[in-house]
């Protein structure tokens, strides 16, 4: 191998989590915009989804502006913006000579700007404010990092890590929302219901880029199409599969394995999302389709770190 495993991982992971922490400021950012417009009970629907589509369980009786905390800041809470933020820096720091200065001061800048907030005993300042400061934090990071290290080995390692880590982000919070209005049956979207598909589609960066290509007109099946099919717009489920198998091309020959599983499972996911029309959905079949997406998502985070984080040590010395 060219590139130590441990340094591979390291870069992985931090991008894993750089990308998780934006994910989270950037739709906990949309909703609490949401509260703001929407009827109580479709803002308590909505909140609902959020905490779900984000994967935490959060500890009950929380008030909402406890619940905010908690995921920005709790550290008992894994998937907190504080601690996806401070795992992320961890790794960057043990592979800081893989790295540009410009990057590691970005990425310290940032933790210690959450940092600074989680430790305050009364958080008195703007949520919004602060949950804009980590999501632009994060886009800074991955601007220097495009700009300032070189696209090699360990580039790709770090854009394998955001592509995967959107991928099940995405479809997760995809998976919740259109479970909830495939069970209600409605083929169009009301007035009350209006503000919950355009806040998925600003979770997602995606509100302005759909309106170019289909107008203001929203339409739960040509949403789905954008959010899951389009192959060029960034937060796409495609694109980001489309990354994730140029990524397994790209790496060198010497770190491609007689079979290269998950370079054979990247392709075989890309091909599927690449030639599937919306038409060949069943009705009520989004939740199958995206449970797959992730499904093979998960094969190939699996199949690189055994391919490439922990493979056997004989293979290491025959490459």
């Amino acid at each position: 191998m060219d590139m130590l495993s441990r340094v591979c991982d390291s870069l992985y992971w931090m991008s894993r989590y750089l990308e998780r922490a934006e994910h989270t400021a950037r739709v906990l950012e949309v909703h609490l915009g949401l509260q703001l417009e929407s009827f109580s009970a479709a803002s308590q629907r909505h909140w609902q989804r959020m905490i779900t589509s984000l994967g935490l369980e959060p500890p009950e009786g929380l008030s909402d502006p406890e619940l905010v905390q908690w995921v920005c800041f709790d550290p008992s809470n894994r998937l907190s913006i504080v601690s996806s933020i401070t795992f992320a820096r961890d790794n960057a720091r043990q592979v800081r000579e893989h790295t540009s200065s410009e990057m590691w001061e970005q990425i310290n800048i940032l933790f210690h700007h959450v940092r600074s907030h989680a430790v305050q005993e009364d958080w008195e300042g703007e949520p919004a404010d602060f949950l804009r400061s980590v999501r632009d934090g994060a886009h800074l990071f991955q601007g220097i990092t495009d700009s300032t290290m070189s696209h090699g080995q360990g580039w790709q390692f770090i854009q394998l890590g955001r592509y995967i880590e959107r991928v099940n982000a995405t479809s997760l919070l995809l998976d919740h929302h259109f479970r909830h209005f495939e069970a209600e049956g409605a083929e169009t979207i009301n007035f009350e219901e209006h503000s919950e598909w355009i806040g998925l589609l600003k979770s997602l960066t995606a509100f302005e880029a759909y309106c170019k290509v289909y107008t203001a007109d929203l339409k739960p099946a040509r949403v789905a199409e954008f959010l899951l099919l389009s192959g060029e717009f960034p937060h796409s489920i495609r694109f980001a599969v489309d990354q994730i198998d140029t990524v397994m091309r790209a790496l060198p020959e010497a770190m491609r394995p007689a079979g290269n599983r998950p370079a054979r499972l990247a392709g075989k996911l890309r091909a599927m999302l690449g030639y599937t029309q919306m038409d060949e959905i069943a009705p009520g079949g989004m939740h199958d389709f995206l449970e797959d997406v992730q499904r093979q998502c998960t094969q190939i985070h699996n199949a690189v770190q055994r391919v490439y984080i922990d493979y056997p040590i004989d293979a290491a010395v025959e490459a």
